[in-house]
């Protein structure tokens, strides 16, 4: 189990490490055996074509997406587009798994087994298919000879899985996998602009063995998806996405829901200064590398004031302008538009004692279309104490998903301050502390709730899960990925079997009313 999620996760780390964009997945997919594109051909001239599943057959819809690509603007791949009208096979396919699931530790167990096998094709590193294992049960002794009680990890039966862009191979996959291995069928609706990556992989998935049958694959609007989760009623449905669609649909879906939404992540660099080539260079790759567009970037940047006599800042800007264009180190935005971005960042500088740090401008000679952003590496700073103020405080901490972040510093006696601005920030997705000052990490640690956090002079915000859980904290939604732990909690649920088969103790008689 932890082999095929290493697996998943170094095509994670790859993603993470570049801004090589989706097609950077859609090579480590490419096979002649399944795949129905060949990504150094598509063009304009030979467009990628993106197709629905469902009850086990590929199909197209009655319209089509294209999308432009991020570097010239040309049109270079269609995506079948479902409409409203077209949603009754996928809710029909949904509403036929039963809520027991497909399989379940009492029934179908040799499709635990199925699944290892399909992982070990796919993964080509799980030695022993023993999936089994997650959905482990326990036993507890009862009151009296015969009884026993057992816990058991149960499916919810049929499934959504709603997953965003950023990450066109990782969160799908693992999701996916996690959601069949505890005996589920899901519904997967990856962002149109990356989903031809999820449909290969899932073609690569049946040439491995994955029955047909046991996923459905859509591509739909935001609109058409809501109304088909409405109208199918899935027990459970995972989103990882933004805040303001998590909250509407954990409304719409009365609350039988996962989530990973946003995340404006923080970092503090404690009062122990020590390795700062090494922390700047973190703090470049956390917040800029693929262009900043991960749920795990650094948003904003605390900085003790020991650091300020370092070259902290000023090797950050050096890193920072590294970045080009050319080597994709710095590429589009393709879900904030370079106006928007500029435009935060005109509000952001007209707090008192603000300031561009570096950045602040359009890329320079590109082609990238204005539906997507072309921003420089930026820093602005803000004052600490201009964060915390009420009628700022929502602007500061305006989640952008792009290459940006604010950096402040504190006073070693504004510590307290820094966490209670952590602590009024809505989402608690990752964080860093770095620092290896022990009383520093405690009193940072105990009064912050992240879920994913770093802590240590080698802290970061961003890493691949591969070797650890990656998720939110404080919020009983709150989705995790990358480890066994997670799948149990996402994909299954808890049940409960007394099993009470006697015998009566001797000469029992029918006691009184009670």
């Amino acid at each position: 189990m932890h082999r095929l999620l290493f697996a998943i996760g170094v095509t994670a780390s790859a993603q993470r490490a570049g801004s090589g964009l989706f097609l950077n997945a859609l090579r480590t997919l490419h096979s002649t055996s399944f795949a129905t594109v060949t990504v150094e051909t598509i063009s304009s001239s030979h467009p990628a074509e993106v197709k629905n599943l469902v009850q086990g057959e590929w199909k197209v819809s009655s319209g089509w997406t294209w999308l432009l690509d991020p570097l010239n603007g040309s049109p270079f791949i269609k995506v079948a587009d479902v409409q409203e009208a077209e949603i009754e096979p996928f809710v029909h396919s949904l509403c036929r798994c039963p809520k027991y699931g497909l399989h379940n530790p009492f029934r179908a167990q040799e499709r635990y087994l199925l699944y290892g096998d399909v992982s070990a094709k796919a993964a080509q590193m799980l030695a022993q298919p023993q999936v089994r294992f997650l959905a482990r049960s326990f036993a507890v002794p009862g009151n009296h000879l015969g009884q026993q009680s057992h816990g058991y990890r149960w499916p919810y039966g049929p499934v959504a899985i709603i997953t965003p862009f950023n990450f066109p191979l990782e969160i799908p996959v693992l999701q996916l996998m996690g959601a069949l291995y505890m005996g589920n069928k899901p519904i997967v609706k990856v962002d149109s602009k990356v989903s031809i990556v999820m449909e290969q992989m899932l073609r690569l998935l049946h040439d491995c063995g994955l029955p047909k049958e046991d996923v459905d694959f859509i591509n739909a609007d935001g609109k058409t998806m809501n109304k088909l989760l409405l109208e199918a009623k899935p027990q459970m449905t995972l989103f990882t996405g933004s805040s303001r669609v998590a909250e509407k649909l954990a409304g719409d879906l009365k609350g039988r829901i996962k989530l990973e939404d946003a995340g404006y992540d923080w970092k503090i660099l404690g009062p122990d200064v020590q390795e700062v080539e090494y922390v700047a260079w973190v703090c470049d790759q956390d917040a800029y590398a693929c262009s900043g567009q991960k749920c795990s970037a650094q948003s904003i940047l605390f900085i003790h004031e020991n650091w300020a006599s370092s070259e902290l800042l000023s090797k950050m800007q050096l890193l920072a302008g590294r970045r080009k264009l050319q080597d994709l180190t710095i590429g589009p935005v393709l879900t904030v538009t370079t106006e928007s971005m500029l435009e935060h960042i005109q509000k952001l500088l007209k707090i008192p004692g603000s300031e561009l740090l570096f950045g602040g401008e359009e890329l320079e000679n590109h082609s990238i279309p204005k539906i997507y952003g072309a921003l420089r590496p930026t820093a602005v700073f803000v004052p600490l104490a201009d964060i915390l103020k009420p009628d700022t405080f929502e602007l500061v901490t305006k989640e952008i998903f792009g290459p940006f972040q604010i950096v402040t510093y504190y006073k070693h006696d504004q510590l307290t301050e820094v966490l209670n601005a952590c602590e009024r920030m809505h989402a608690h997705l990752t964080a860093a502390v770095v620092s290896n000052d022990p009383l520093f990490l405690q009193e940072v640690l105990g009064k912050s709730v992240n879920g994913t956090t770093y802590a240590g002079i080698r802290a970061r915000t961003t890493g691949a899960p591969q070797n650890h859980w990656f998720g939110p904290a404080g919020d009983p939604r709150g989705a995790g990925i990358g480890t066994p732990e997670a799948i149990k909690l996402v994909w299954s649920c808890h049940r409960e079997i007394i099993h009470d088969i006697g015998p009566l103790p001797k000469n029992w008689e029918i006691p009184p009313p009670s």
